[in-house]
């Protein structure tokens, strides 16, 4: 009963519901008696020779009514309980659903979105089959096998209820060892079924890098292995359903065979008539499908735990950022801090960012440039709040981000990633993503601050274009500048760009910045890359390597210093220069 223990607090919720479940069974428990009984005296009659047509006629009417309430009663509470049910399923995928979307990155390192998405379906489907099938199933077996069973012993003979059943206290082992076995076979059946999950998301995201690679048959053998492995994991759960019907089958024929055989000789010595014996035959029949219902129902208890517990293990997850008590809901705003001693993510020795000390004035460009692992986009997502900072601090305005809602720190700053992710929609509604309100001026007006807007009335349909999963039909530097439209529209406080230029030329590169540069006047702008022509124009420019400011200053200042920085931008415009060589020639 760990289940429903469980979720106690969902049926104090739905109490009403689960309780009219309870009376509905009740009654039908109290019913099936009375049509038993009915048919008893009818037969006992009919072998004395003093039935009359009135109660026959009698009889015939009180079983049809009985068989209408007990219809009704039924169809009553299996409404209940599948409605209240189908709220439980709701209830449970919504606050999944807001959990994975308050949770941080390490969260989804450690989680394969196959894996979630299996708890989000395959296990919140067997927690609704078992919130509503099985307590039916059970409350059936606790409230009208007990009713009936008391009914027996009552109106027919209590000695003859006790031996027919007896073989049904065998049930209890029974049910506790093919529960344990159940238990352990559906676990692994779910956990086979995640990782196949996780791997034909992984491979529908990856198809063309797979074809690209000539890849299909190996993958489509390890999707086979994995496949097999999920069949394997359910057979071995199905063989021990398997024995659930079979065993109650045979202690149910054993109870029958007990009845008929000691009642026989109960009527021989005169103790019951040949009426009792019917109807205790009729009620002994409806005992036993609460009985058979008893072991599917605990069947389901089993699998229902096993799912309840792998949704709740994630719902346990303490979401690593969160909202401090007290925190700002007020937008922030102003010039951005940076004091950081250490940072280290969660789990690694090294530290990622060490005595990093920056300070933009509001409506300045800093540019950040570096090596690869140098530690830019970990500084930006520090900026998000996707982890916490320990040893140090950020700050917007004279006020730490931590002092924020991440709400409202969020809405000041628009962040264009490296991996920019289009969502199935039209263009419009992927610039407009982040601001739905917007109108079509709007969504083209941030779409030629991003030098997209040519590009887009270029297609067939226009804003209206249909771009695919994940951007599909676009190329790289189409869904660079629509990731950057979508933050522009906005209007943010601080314009992150991660990397997020690689992808276009240099010319609409050149376009894009200098429509930055005359319509962020009083906004800060950061970016983050490897192309140093990105970030010529900034006002300061850092360089990072291994976590750690080498260089900082202009882009006049840096080129007379001489270093890195002054390196990596000859050599990148040398190789413009060769490359424009060889276009034109």
């Amino acid at each position: 009963m760990e289940f429903f223990r469980d979720l106690w607090w969902f049926f104090k919720q739905e109490k009403l519901a689960y309780t009219l479940s309870i009376v509905g069974v009740a009654v039908v428990g109290l019913l099936r008696p009375v049509a038993a009984s009915t048919v008893g005296t009818v037969v006992d009659k009919l072998a004395a020779g003093t039935v009359s047509t009135a109660e026959l006629v009698w009889g015939g009417v009180l079983l049809l009514g009985v068989g209408v309430l007990i219809y009704g009663m039924r169809n009553l509470w299996q409404l209940a309980l599948y409605i209240s049910a189908a709220k439980l399923s709701r209830l449970l995928r919504e606050r999944l659903y807001l959990h994975f979307t308050r949770q941080t990155p390490g969260f989804y390192h450690r989680h394969r979105i196959g894996d979630l998405m299996a708890h989000a379906t395959n296990d919140i489907q067997t927690v609704e089959m078992t919130a509503a099938g099985g307590f039916m199933l059970l409350s059936g077996f606790i409230i009208i096998g007990g009713l009936v069973t008391v009914s027996m012993g009552v109106l027919v003979s209590w000695k003859l209820t006790l031996i027919t059943l007896i073989p049904m206290f065998f049930l209890a082992w029974i049910n506790t060892r093919y529960g344990s076995l159940l238990n352990r076979h559906f676990r692994q059946a779910q956990e086979a079924f995640s990782t196949l999950n996780g791997k034909v998301q992984e491979n529908i995201s990856g198809i063309r890098v797979i074809k690209s690679l000539g890849l299909e048959n190996a993958e489509i053998t390890s999707f086979t292995t994995l496949s097999a492995e999920v069949l394997a994991k359910n057979m071995a759960t199905a063989r021990v359903n398997a024995l659930y019907d079979p065993t109650l089958q045979l202690l149910v024929g054993f109870c029958f065979f007990l009845a008929l055989a000691c009642g026989s000789w109960f009527v021989a010595l005169g103790e019951l008539t040949i009426g009792q014996i019917t109807q205790f035959t009729m009620m002994l029949n409806q005992i036993i499908i609460p009985f058979l219902s008893f072991g599917y129902g605990l069947n389901l208890l089993e699998k229902g735990k096993v799912s309840y517990a792998r949704i709740n293990s994630l719902l346990r997850t303490d979401t690593a950022v969160a909202d401090k008590p007290g925190a700002a809901a007020e937008i922030p705003g102003g010039d951005l801090q940076v004091q950081i001693r250490t940072f280290r993510y969660p789990g690694a020795e090294t530290a990622s960012l060490e005595d990093v000390q920056i300070k933009v004035r509001r409506g300045e460009t800093l540019g950040i440039t570096g090596k690869t692992g140098s530690g830019k986009s970990t500084l930006l997502r520090l900026l998000l709040r996707e982890f916490e900072l320990e040893e140090g601090v950020i700050g917007i305005g004279g006020r730490s981000i931590a002092d924020y809602k991440l709400d409202s720190l969020r809405r000041a700053i628009g962040y264009v990633p490296q991996d920019h992710f289009l969502f199935s929609a039209t263009i419009a509604a992927n610039i407009a993503w982040g601001k739905p309100e917007a109108g079509g001026p709007e969504i083209r007006a941030a779409a030629k601050l991003a030098a997209i807007h040519e590009d887009i009335r270029g297609f067939p349909q226009g804003y209206e274009t249909l771009v695919g999963e994940r951007g599909v039909t676009l190329s790289g530097g189409q869904k660079q500048r629509i990731s950057i439209a979508r933050a522009l529209l906005r209007d943010p406080e601080i314009l992150i760009l991660d990397d997020c230029l690689s992808a276009v030329d240099a010319r609409t590169e050149q376009a894009l910045l200098q429509g930055l540069r005359e319509n962020r006047l009083h906004k800060t702008t950061l970016i983050a890359t490897h192309r140093l022509s990105a970030v010529a124009h900034a006002d300061r420019i850092i360089v990072l390597e291994e976590g750690r400011i080498k260089e900082q200053g202009t882009h006049a200042e840096l080129l007379a210093l001489g270093g890195w920085y002054a390196q990596i931008y000859r050599q990148q415009q040398l190789e413009s220069l060769i490359m424009e060589g060889e276009g034109s020639a």
